[in-house]
């Protein structure tokens, strides 16, 4: 195939469309002498006349009609085109936002399964910590943290969490009763103050009818920080429920007392409400549902 002068071809086409040599120019942001050049160099290669100059319009020729529509159309197919490309790209990445320890504890280690269902769908994850992480700039949803139904915005509750100490089966074995956690330290995650807290050693010890000894603390500004210090050995943790359930299950961690606390906080699935008109966000939100399910006894509840 011969190579095509696509740069002249575009600047022809302008000229034809606007009548006018002057006005192509202050269009495409070029010289008038450049404009000239590109259709003069287009007329050599096609060796016809193209364009019928005058004073005040420039009209293109019986041939160059011709052209200008076959380049508009062609033109305007390989715009639509790039547009439909770039649209499917949009349309088909998954932004969402989550809490640190949810994401590292829960949804990663699942995120295989929804790759599998949906290899066309990628998954982008932002973190924000805290028990509101809000949508996050550029996000589509977001994973909430909360005591009550986020208000603003459809929201889906995923589960609810039991809270209970976790450790090493190594230290679990030397943990007899609640009174020797005094020999040992107990890993606490830090949170912002607000009328609604999530779970505490303390809460944990006054709904279990506990009493907790004075022992040396750790403190970590997010979850799964201190989940994974317990992993290491390096004490206690305050187990929730959906963030240790994979390290229970794995044997990396051990629940060594029976007792467990309830909580007043939920996970939320949260979006604007235009945005599960979105194929590929209601299929993560709809996996999303699935994955929860097994972890709270099939009770999801929908908005």
């Amino acid at each position: 195939m011969r190579p095509l002068p696509y740069p002249s071809l575009r600047v022809f086409e302008t000229v034809a469309r606007l009548h006018s040599f002057s006005r192509a120019a202050e269009d495409l942001g070029m010289t008038q002498s450049a404009v000239s050049q590109h259709v003069r160099a287009l007329e050599d290669w096609t060796g016809c006349q193209l364009i019928a100059r005058g004073a005040r319009r420039s009209i293109a020729t019986q041939e160059g009609a011709r052209l200008a529509e076959a380049v508009a159309e062609g033109l305007g197919r390989i715009d639509a085109t790039l547009e439909a490309l770039q649209a499917t790209r949009r349309r088909t990445v998954v932004n969402i936002a989550c809490p640190p320890g949810f994401a590292v504890n829960w949804l990663f280690p699942r995120l295989l399964n929804f790759d599998s269902e949906h290899p066309d769908i990628p998954v982008s994850i932002s973190t924000r910590t805290g028990t509101d992480p809000g949508d996050g700039e550029g996000a589509d949803a977001a994973i909430r943290y909360a005591a009550a139904r986020p208000r603003g915005m459809h929201a889906e509750r995923l589960f609810g969490e039991r809270v209970f100490p976790v450790c090493t089966p190594d230290l679990g074995r030397r943990l007899k009763s609640v009174a020797d956690l005094g020999r040992h330290t107990l890993l606490v995650d830090t949170h912002d103050p607000g009328p609604h807290r999530p779970p505490t050693w303390e809460s944990w010890a006054e709904e279990t009818g506990q009493t907790l000894p004075a022992a040396r603390t750790r403190r970590f500004g997010q979850s799964n920080l201190s989940i994974q210090a317990a992993i290491e050995g390096a004490g206690v943790a305050l187990g929730r429920e959906p963030l240790v359930m994979d390290a229970l299950a794995a044997g990396r961690l051990v629940r060594p007392f029976p007792q467990e606390g309830s909580s007043r906080f939920h996970y939320w699935f949260t979006c604007p409400p235009a945005a599960l008109e979105q194929p590929h966000l209601r299929d993560f939100r709809d996996w999303l549902r699935r994955e929860a399910a097994a972890l709270d006894g099939g009770a999801v509840h929908g908005n």
